[in-house]
């Protein structure tokens, strides 16, 4: 049995639902449902008893430690954690409140689990911590990828919170021993992501008639990566990665933001045409830039890759086709996620932002 912490939210729901496709071993899901984090992403896990849902958050260590001694999980993967940029820069607390003291309590109460497992089962466990590219700062055109020695040099609030969380990791390794690994991953995209992030928001816009907004020129880059190879990646690193060790997770996919837009605009076009026959493109709209916006973000994998025999699978265009395909099929769940909350403060914010 293992236990994951936010398996209701996007990335943790997509390995959540590719684990049980793969395995019978049964997953505790900790989730706390925030905005993010929907049951209705494991409306096909209702009648699975594999999957056993705990609803709270990893800053109850009283929670936590119930599960840990009830159910004595092998391995720990934590997804838990706010992601927002935006959201971070109006709310800075809430960032701080989960991916630090979250991480901190969560840590603490596996190690008490940890020491009192028997020999075998306490060289065995692992602890997963699921980190970003982001606390790596911002690169210029001509610099070489992040690897798993590049300084930190967070930007916002949201990557300095995960920054430290990293930092966490790594001492509880260093001072306790206790068997954890981190990976740091690109920009994920596919089903199930919550509509602000930029690919979901354009297609949701696109499809309800609004505006497009982009921030700033668009050129800011990133590298993009299809989230079931990214669950891929993370399964590789609980079987054979060593503990200890932080592993880079990248899509090989490095784009501008408005090139992400056009793309999507593009396949929309064929496969959901506008009524009037116009073209997507034409609801493009350039917006004030947020602060502290990072120029350009890219991964070297090449560790993964060497050590653990990690690729990913999609290229961008394949894994685009089958993300735009999936909210067209689902428009349902679009429409069931996108709370009054969400729709006040998606507002909020791009209305701030018009040039």
């Amino acid at each position: 049995m293992i236990l994951i912490t936010g398996g209701a939210g996007f990335i943790g729901a997509n390995f959540l639902l590719d684990w049980l496709t793969q395995s019978d071993e049964e997953v505790i899901n900790l989730d706390v449902l925030s905005y993010a984090g929907n049951l209705e992403n494991l409306v096909s896990l209702n009648d699975d008893k594999r999957h056993i849902f705990a609803q709270g958050d990893i800053c109850d260590s009283t929670l936590t430690a119930r599960l840990l001694t009830k159910y004595q999980p092998r391995a720990i993967i934590n997804f838990a954690a706010e992601s927002h940029v935006d959201r971070s820069i109006q709310d800075p607390e809430e960032f701080i409140q989960t991916n630090i003291v979250g991480t901190f309590r969560l840590l603490e109460t596996t190690r008490a689990y940890w020491s009192t497992l028997e020999n075998k089962a306490k060289q065995n466990f692992r602890f997963i911590h699921i980190s970003t590219d982001e606390v790596y700062g911002s690169l210029a055109s001509e610099d070489e990828a992040f690897d798993e020695d590049h300084r930190y040099e967070p930007n916002s609030p949201y990557s300095a919170s995960k920054a430290a969380s990293d930092h966490l990791i790594r001492a509880y390794y260093h001072t306790y021993g206790l068997p954890v690994l981190t990976t740091n991953c690109s920009n994920n995209y596919g089903p199930y992501q919550f509509p602000e992030k930029l690919i979901p928001l354009i297609i949701v816009n696109a499809l309800a008639g609004k505006l497009l907004p982009v921030y700033g020129d668009g050129q800011q880059i990133r590298d993009w990566l299809y989230v079931k190879d990214h669950c891929a990646a993370i399964r590789l690193v609980l079987e054979a990665g060593t503990p200890g060790e932080t592993y880079n997770i990248g899509g090989r996919n490095e784009k501008p933001n408005i090139d992400i837009v056009h793309t999507v605009c593009a396949l929309l076009d064929t496969l959901y045409p506008r009524a009037d026959d116009k073209r997507y493109q034409q609801q493009i709209t350039f917006v004030t830039d947020r602060p502290g916006h990072d120029r350009r973000y890219a991964i070297n994998s090449k560790k993964i890759e060497r050590e653990l025999g990690w690729k990913p699978i999609e290229t961008f265009e394949t894994g685009i086709h089958k993300t735009v395909r999936w909210y067209l099929d689902n428009q349902i769940w679009v429409r069931n996620v996108q709370s009054g909350t969400y729709r006040k403060w998606i507002d909020k914010n791009h209305k701030e932002r018009a040039l």
